[in-house]
Parts: structure tokens; sequence; C-alpha cells
């Protein structure tokens, strides 16, 4: 069984056959998702299909760092509130995306700092976005460290340096559908040296959809496809990662 640790299912690609996506997972062998809201309306819709689907579906809640200068309180009033109800089981996506730098690096990492604080207030992990700024999110995953930081990096593309500072702090690592393309040899390296029970699975979907399927719309039944892989360059069997992955997943997300 398999846990895509990161999807998407709130965004616009879904609108018209969102209920075929589910069953689609279902029947690839998913036992959960975990589906990441980025703004208000995103929240109310997952908070929506978490209980159509119960058991299934889980939420997480955060801000993607683009929009970092859309910050206001009442979010964090808002993830203090359903974490007191266990209504969402991660914090984020949080981090750092300094390749379009559609919000101010400062408000980035003013928020992000933010999102750290709550995530160990509340005992959630968090879950890291660091897009060409590696060094800067370390520096401050490191500064706002309390000795409760917990988490994982996902969509992982940075280097086997990268990794190991992020297992020192305690984080997991997580692949997505671009360990499959043709030029991810840096990518791949990291996923057959990271420790099997620091590893998990997501697709980011609609986003990075593997090789078998670029330029379509992703979904949560090709993380399997990632599992795969992940097989593949460590000479396991796909069930041998598909149990340990979701194992990983089960203990970071408390499920």
């Amino acid at each position: 069984m398999f846990i895509d640790t990161h999807a998407h299912l709130t965004f616009p690609e879904y609108k018209i056959d969102l209920a075929e996506v589910i069953s689609r997972a279902k029947h690839a062998n998913l036992e959960a998702i975990i589906n990441i809201a980025l703004d208000e309306q995103a929240l109310s819709e997952s908070l929506k299909l978490a209980e159509e689907n119960p058991g299934y579906i889980y939420n997480a809640y955060g801000l993607h760092p683009q929009d970092a200068s859309t910050w206001q309180e009442s979010i964090a009033h808002k993830i203090r509130a359903l974490a007191k109800e266990k209504k969402i089981v991660a914090i984020g996506e949080t981090g750092l995306d300094f390749y379009y730098k559609l919000s101010p690096v400062e408000k980035q990492a003013e928020v992000f700092r933010q999102f750290l604080h709550l995530a160990q207030e509340l005992d959630l992990p968090a879950v890291i976005h660091s897009r060409d700024a590696a060094r800067e999110t370390m520096r401050i995953l490191h500064e706002e460290n309390r000795g409760k930081l917990k988490g994982v990096f996902h969509c992982f593309s940075g280097d086997l340096d990268l990794a190991g500072e992020a297992l020192d702090l305690g984080f997991l690592i997580s692949f997505t559908g671009n360990i499959t393309f043709p030029k991810a040899d840096k990518i791949r390296e990291s996923a057959k040296m990271i420790p099997l029970d620091r590893i998990m699975i997501e697709t980011d979907c609609p986003f990075l959809a593997p090789q078998d399927y670029r330029g379509k719309r992703n979904e949560p039944a090709y993380v399997v496809n990632v599992a795969e892989k992940i097989a593949e360059i460590r000479n396991l069997s796909v069930e041998e990662v598909a149990m340990n992955t979701a194992k990983n997943a089960r203990k970071l997300f408390n499920l």
C-alpha cells in the first residue's frame, strides 16, 4: 500500500473528475493521501474532502512562499483551531522560493519562521518547500529549531549534502515524479543513498507527472511510478519501498 504525502486535490485541474481521480488512487493501492491546502478556499474544500473520505484523505494547511505577502495573523489562529480539533496532520507547505520571487525574500523568510514556530508549538510536522534557496532554508531551520522541529523536505531536488543536513535535523526526504526524468541523476543519487526509513513518496499533483505521463496532469495514482523508480535505483522490490515509505508517513503524520 502506498501513501501520497503531498497532493493538491483542490486545484482547478480536478474540478471535473475528482471522484474518478480518487477512485483510481484507491485502485492503485493507495492507502492515504495528504492533501495540502494553500488558501482559505482550498482549506474549506479540503476539509470537506476529508469528511467525505475519512481515514483516507488528510489535511495540511500552509502558505506557498510565493504567496507569503498574503500572510495574515488569522492564518495562525486558524491553524491553532484546526490542530486543536485534529483536522490537520501537518503545517505547510512553507519555506523559501527564490526562483520567481513573487513575494519579497524578506517576507518569505518572516512567514517561514512564523510557520516553524507554529509547527513546534503544536507539535506538528512542517512540510518544507525549498527552491533555489537551500542554504537560506537550512540557516532558518537551524535558527528556529527549539528541539521540537520535525517534518519533511517535499519534492526533494537537492544534492546529498543538503539531504544530509536535513536528515541531521531530523527531517524526512520526499521524492516526486521528477525522480523519473532523464536528467534527474542528482535526485536519483540521493534516493539511492538516503536510509530507507527516512524516505517518503509524493506526487505534488497536479504538477510533476512522472516521465511516462510527462506533459499531462499528475494525480495520486502515479505515486506508484515514484516507488517503482526508487525500487529500481535501490535494487529493492516495489512492495518493500511501498511498505517502508508508508510506514514512515504514518509515523511522521501520526495517521
